[in-house]
C-alpha cells in the first residue's frame, strides 16, 4: 500500500497546502500520526479522505516515503485513490 501527497498548490492562510492520501484509511492515519497530524484534522470529504499538509510538511512526508502525485497529470490515479477511500468510509459507516 502507498501514501500519496499531491502538489502543494492550495492557498490558505498565507501558505500553500497539499493533500495527504493513501490506499487505505488505516495507512493514511498511521502515516499522518508519524507526521504529527492530529486525528481531528482528518477530512472525510466527498472529494476524498485526506489530511491537509503545508508545503514544509509535504516535503517531510516525501522524505518519509510518501509518493508525489499530481492532481493535474495523474488524474485517473487520484480518482482511484479517492474512490478507494470513499468505499472504505462507506463500509465503516453505520
Amino acid at each position: 500500500m502507498t501514501v500519496y501527497v499531491d502538489d502543494a498548490v492550495w492557498p490558505w492562510r498565507g501558505e500553500r497546502w497539499a493533500h495527504l492520501m493513501a490506499d487505505t484509511l488505516e495507512e493514511l492515519h498511521e502515516f499522518a500520526q508519524r507526521l504529527g497530524k492530529p486525528r481531528v484534522s482528518f477530512q472525510d470529504k466527498p472529494s476524498g479522505c485526506h489530511y491537509d499538509v503545508d508545503a514544509r510538511m509535504r516535503e517531510r512526508a516525501l522524505a518519509l516515503g510518501a509518493v508525489a502525485i499530481s492532481r493535474h497529470r495523474d488524474r485517473a490515479q487520484v480518482r482511484a485513490i479517492i474512490q478507494r477511500a470513499r468505499d472504505q468510509a462507506a463500509r465503516r459507516a453505520p
